[in-house]
Formats: C-alpha cells, structure tokens, sequence
C-alpha cells in the first residue's frame, strides 16, 4: 500500500498543517481536511508515514459522524472531496478526506475518560483527582471509573504540548452556557459509543472531542472524532490481566509507537522527546499499520 506523508494540492489554498491532517480552504466557508499518513507521538511528528493511516482515519470518522449524528450537529457538507480538486490531485484525496463546512474553532479539548490512563493516571497518584475532578481511592492503572469524568485541556499550537485545564477555566473561555454544553454533549457522545464499543470486543478508555460554532452559533463537532489518533482503543481480551498487574493494556492507538519510542535510545540515551525523532523501523511501521486496520476491522465488522 502506498502512503501519502505530505499532499501537496496545487489548486486550493493550503491554509495549516497539523500533525495529521492538511486543511486548504474551499472559498470562504469550506475546508479540505486531507489525512495523511503521518505519525505523531508525544506531539513530535516521525519521519516515516503508516501506510493507510489516513484513509482508516478518515473512514473511522465518517463512521462515527454517521452513527452519532443524532446527538450533535458535525461538520460534513456530503459533498464530494473529490469534487474541489483537479483530475490529476484525485489520488491524494479519494478515501482519505472531508469537504467540511468552516467554523469558528473553540479552543478547547473536550476530554472524556471513562478509564484512568496516561497523564490522568500520573495526576491521580499525586492529587486522587483527574482535572480537578475528585475520584475514589484505591484505583488502579487503567481502572475503570464510577462514571465519565470531562477532563478539558487547552488546544495548543503544533508542536506544543495540549495543557488539561479546569472546568472552571473552560468557563472563563467560553462562558458557562457553552461550557456546560460541551461537557454535557460530550459525556453523552463518549457514552453511546463506549457503549457500542463494548458489543465489538473494544474498550475506548478516553477520547478527546473538537467543537466549533457555525454562522448561526450552533456547536458543532468537528476534526476527527473517536479514532485510535484521538482515543485509546483498547481490546477486550487482556485487559483484565494488564488491570491486575497495574500494567497499560494493549491498545489498538499509537501507544505502541509511544512505548517503542520510550525504549529507543539516540546517542546513548533516552530519546529526549524533541526534533528529531528517531527513525521508525519497518517492523514497527508494519505493526502500527496492522493495529490500526484491526481497530476499525472490529468496529464497523
């Protein structure tokens, strides 16, 4: 399968390049979001591409979009991405793009956990709470929680690290009507899906959310939504063993890269999480392809 790292569409204006996803702007009230096949971990963008990445993204996205649609107004205009470019850019975008409708982004991560996990589970440890959400004691790693707590961050720029925030401070942003909207659409779309999930071997422990505004200010998700780059997927299978040895359980999502990362030492020592990263093996290329096919395999089987 051939990968896409980079596009480089000649016919629309490229208006940002995040970590994934390339956006160039259709007039004045759309966007192309193109996936591409880059890999980013701890917010350091490797330079080999996952073959297929994008276009398992993209087709995860359209598949939540599709099932949660009811819960929320999103993005998508259903028309064509194929339909704004010229004859000869068509490969770069078929399968793996979004004709969207151009919002007024919210500067929010709206984070749901229903599993404690990654820096929710180091915040624990020092304060038992997650965000300024106090939990119970006597959790574990990957314990699941009483009820999904929102847990928000403040959206940085590429390359920064996202910052979790307060809800508190998520109100001084935005103001405490649409605070209380997004926490409460969020928990719901985090639920019915966690949900679904479960009939399909496949625990979502955490996800993160984006909302915008549109011209009549309704909210509106937005970006990707519920796929391994902005969740952990976890399967079914080993995650009792991992509970009960206070270890990550297997993950469908990047965690693998993470944790080969972690290992991979530059120069003698640990790698210091800064430009330049190391140079993923193929095995390991080959590896996060397949954890990503399987995951949406799972899903949508």
């Amino acid at each position: 399968m051939t990968s896409l790292h980079t596009s480089s569409l000649e016919s629309l204006p490229l208006l940002a390049r995040g970590k994934v996803r390339d956006n160039y702007a259709v007039g004045q009230d759309r966007l192309l979001m193109v996936a591409s096949d880059r890999l980013s971990a701890f917010d350091v963008i490797m330079g080999e591409a996952i073959p297929g990445k994008g276009v398992l993204l993209t087709q995860m996205a359209l598949f939540w979009f599709d099932r949660l649609g009811h819960i929320c107004p999103n993005h998508l205009t259903g028309e064509a991405p194929e339909s704004v470019v010229t004859a000869a850019e068509v490969p770069q975008v078929t399968g793996r793009s979004m004709l969207v409708k151009r919002l007024k982004p919210i500067p929010v991560e709206a984070v749901v956990r229903g599993y404690l996990a990654g820096s929710g589970w180091k915040e624990y440890q020092e304060s038992q709470s997650v965000c300024g959400v106090p939990l119970p004691s006597g959790l574990k790693n990957a314990s699941k929680l009483p009820e999904p707590i929102f847990t928000p961050a403040a959206k940085a720029a590429v390359g920064e690290h996202d910052e979790n925030i307060s809800y508190e401070q998520v109100v001084k942003v935005v103001g405490p009507e649409l605070a209380a909207q997004i926490r409460d659409i969020s928990i719901r779309i985090y639920k019915e899906a966690a949900a679904f999930a479960l009939t399909k071997g496949i625990i979502i422990a955490d996800t993160k959310f984006e909302f915008g505004l549109d011209d009549k200010g309704t909210l509106t998700l937005m970006d990707e939504v519920l796929t391994p780059d902005s969740s952990r997927y976890w399967p079914m299978e080993g995650y009792a063993q991992a509970l009960a040895q206070g270890a990550n359980p297997p993950s469908y999502d990047k965690q693998f890269v993470r944790d080969w990362l972690a290992q991979t030492l530059v120069n003698g020592k640990p790698w210091d999480k800064t430009p330049p990263a190391p140079r993923v093996p193929q095995d390991v290329v080959e590896k996060t392809a397949a954890k990503y096919q399987e995951a949406l395999a799972r899903l949508t089987a």
